[in-house]
């Protein structure tokens, strides 16, 4: 940082030329904000559950109760995270079940080609399959070492670092794997399909041929 009161972000500055700082994002500072649509769930881990569903490989559904899903072999990721609403928070320690080990453990059917994550009070976002399958994405029960607080969606939300924080849904309840894309809560209310911050993909009117179905 720079020195107090000079109102100069060295930290910030140093990020942006180094290439850390995706276009139109700015270093987070302070507390990691609260941002979502809707009231904060009650947790009820006698109920919960989470399910992969869609066209999976053996065309069955799979379940995890909450034990059960507590028990998976887990891994720890430090990555940016950029939010749509221009903040970045550098090296952000993740902890959670790597979204790779759910579809090795529940693959999707050979002509599988997107997920809708499903998550509760029916939200929802969709990705591309390769976006589950990337090496930093993961099912975070953890950040920065400590249990995620329910406001920041315990008991599970989806951490994927290369697209914009939307993607990954807060409190988290499923996947479900599709043959042909599907907008989910936010990409048919205006937001981009894809939503990859190194090309500042915030709104779907920035949506190129292909990039999307049709709103």
């Amino acid at each position: 940082m720079g020195q107090p009161g000079s109102g100069v972000d060295t930290e910030g500055e140093t990020a942006l030329s180094d290439g850390r700082l995706p276009p139109g994002q700015r270093m987070q500072r302070g507390e990691w904000p609260v941002l979502h649509y809707g009231p904060v769930p009650r947790f009820k881990p006698a109920t919960w559950d989470f399910r992969v569903t869609g066209a999976t490989a053996d065309g069955q559904e799979a379940i995890w109760f909450h034990d059960d899903f507590s028990a998976l072999p887990t891994v720890e990721v430090t990555a940016d995270f950029h939010c749509v609403t221009k903040f970045t928070m550098l090296d952000a320690p993740w902890r959670g079940v790597a979204g790779r080990t759910i579809l090795e453990l529940a693959p999707p059917a050979p002509d599988a080609t997107h997920v809708t994550v499903w998550a509760e009070y029916g939200y929802s976002s969709n990705l591309r399959l390769e976006d589950l399958l990337h090496e930093d994405t993961l099912f975070a029960t953890h950040h920065d070492g400590v249990p995620l607080t329910p406001e920041h969606g315990f008991p599970l939300r989806l951490i994927v670092p290369h697209l914009y924080a939307w993607k990954g849904p807060k409190w988290v309840r499923g996947i479900e794997y599709l043959t042909v894309d599907r907008r989910g809560f936010w990409e048919e209310r205006g937001y981009h399909n894809i939503g990859d911050p190194w090309k500042e993909q915030r709104y779907s009117y920035q949506e190129d041929p292909g990039d999307g179905p049709p709103l």
